[in-house]
């Protein structure tokens, strides 16, 4: 039971913002809920938040808006997208603006409580690490901040997503080593689910194309075809030949 954590639920159907707010204080989480838009970007700008639950189809503000808002604060809140827009899109949309989940409706309340458990350990721990790894990482012209959350290739800024900052920075604490989906999914998204490897593939193509100069001929981030992935140790990266 962590009661020190604070969640909220940003929904307008009020039975699944009911259901969710009892399943998360049963877990011990400090929960409060906004039923619209406009209430839950005051309640996110006025207060410390560990997780954010957002739907996407509000009254007034829209949560994508509300995601993009999020990322542009100076203090990082973890964001699960919750919507009945299950389109690939929309996926695609709502984590490329930063959200770090995304479930479609209808879902299980046991597995959004496990994936905001999963979310809030994995942001702890990638916290301590970046404490523990408060020195920067580089890897040829490749660069990681930890602390600032930073990324430059050959010099230049890179923006990238939570998810693919946090995904790069795992291959990067561990290059030469292959990954598996799987081992991607639970080291990285903080849970263990067969069917969910595309979401791997999804952010490793959009990582490619921010931090290669060729995204159709990967020199950094490596398929090892029938194991998984690996981020090359050498200055220039290598061939995937």
């Amino acid at each position: 039971m962590d009661s020190n954590k604070r969640v909220l639920i940003v929904e307008d159907d009020l039975h699944i913002a009911e259901l969710l707010r009892m399943h998360l204080r049963d877990e011990g989480y400090v929960v409060e809920h906004a039923a619209d838009g406009h209430a839950g970007l005051r309640e996110l700008e006025r207060s410390h938040w560990d997780a954010l639950v957002l739907d996407l189809m509000l009254p007034g503000i829209d949560g994508l808006e509300i995601c993009r808002r999020a990322r542009a604060m100076a203090r990082y809140t973890p964001i699960i997208i919750i919507s009945a827009r299950s389109s690939e899109v929309h996926r695609i949309l709502g984590l490329e603006l930063g959200a770090d989940d995304y479930l479609a409706k209808p879902f299980s309340v046991l597995e959004l409580v496990a994936r905001v458990k999963a979310l809030l350990r994995r942001t702890d721990a990638l916290a301590r690490n970046a404490r523990m790894d408060s020195g920067s990482l580089s890897i040829g012209d490749l660069d990681i901040e930890p602390l600032a959350r930073e990324v430059r290739v050959d010099g230049k800024l890179i923006e990238l997503t939570p998810r693919e900052f946090d995904l790069l920075y795992f291959f990067a604490r561990s290059p030469g080593k292959v990954f598996s989906r799987l081992d991607l999914l639970n080291h990285v998204w903080g849970y263990q689910h067969d069917g969910y490897e595309h979401t791997v593939n999804t952010h490793i193509n959009r990582l490619r194309i921010k931090i290669e100069i060729d995204p159709a001929q990967p020199r950094r981030i490596l398929t090892v075809w029938g194991h998984g992935y690996k981020l090359s140790t050498s200055a220039n990266g290598e061939s995937t030949s």
